[in-house]
């Protein structure tokens, strides 16, 4: 059966939540639950996946869009055959925010080969800039990656504030990094949820949550996810459920997604 693609953007507020270890860990989670995997670092000004995975690609996403190489031409295949990460170059100023005809480009070149993936994980900048937006609402599921700090809870609620008045989104999904405990965990969403209701009048949904452990610092040491190189760690088991639900998720979807491509082209 040809897989349909579902695309993930994965986003936050501030920098330094954990979003792209989250955004990798799901990828490495999800293709080994059996659902081929595309990763894109959608940063340009700081891009970090292909450090994180130890890898130093020769082709990356300024050269997909500014030239007349295909996707095969630039993907690198990651930990396994299914998969795959198109990586972003850092310091490139004239691409750190994509343009339409830009996001045309890439947008055109990745439905080439969405049939050959279960999920596109869209690795988006922190903050709100217009490829944040962009992105954000061209996919079909937004995961808002947050931490117990309170500038992490305003910066996400802006984030979604945003989105919400510009392209009427009230579908977001939530997950607490570095929790120090559940309680932590449930108390950080229960005041990003209260906002959301109380100002923008609907609530979001309670993803998961990942606790701090050491793990994920000595992962980033190894250079592989934290799934991979600690696979019994609690950060890999919490994980491990937020993959399932997202797989149900996709599950439920399926209806929706037949026949048309990965991600939403909003006018």
């Amino acid at each position: 059966m040809t897989n349909q693609a579902l695309s993930i953007a994965v986003l936050s507020g501030k920098g330094g939540v954990g979003k792209s270890g989250i955004a990798l860990n799901l990828g490495y989670v999800l293709q080994s639950q059996g659902d081929p995997c595309l990763l894109v670092d959608c940063d340009m000004g700081l891009a970090n996946l292909d450090v994180m995975l130890g890898v130093s690609p020769s082709r990356n996403l300024r050269d997909l869009i500014l030239s007349d190489l295909s996707l095969e031409d630039v993907l690198v295949p990651v930990l396994s055959e299914s998969l795959d990460l198109l990586p972003a170059a850092s310091g490139m100023a004239d691409l750190v925010d994509l343009d339409e005809d830009s996001r045309e480009a890439l947008l055109g070149k990745l439905e080439s080969r969405l049939k050959h993936y279960g999920f596109v994980i869209l690795d988006l900048p922190a903050g709100i800039s217009e490829t944040v937006l962009s992105l954000s609402g061209m996919a079909r599921m937004r995961i808002v990656v947050i931490t117990p700090e309170p500038t992490s809870l305003t910066d996400a609620y802006a984030v979604i504030k945003v989105l919400h008045n510009r392209f009427g989104m009230d579908d977001f999904k939530v997950v607490v990094n570095m929790a120090e405990s559940p309680q932590e965990s449930e108390e950080s969403f229960r005041k990003l949820n209260a906002a959301c209701r109380q100002f923008l009048s609907f609530e979001v949904d309670f993803l998961g949550s990942i606790s701090r452990h050491p793990s994920v610092r000595e992962s980033v040491r190894l250079q592989a996810p934290f799934a991979q190189s600690h696979p019994e760690a609690p950060p890999t088991q919490e994980l491990t459920q937020i993959a399932k639900e997202v797989r149900l998720q996709r599950k439920s979807m399926l209806p929706q997604l037949v026949g048309r491509t990965a991600l939403i082209r909003l006018d």
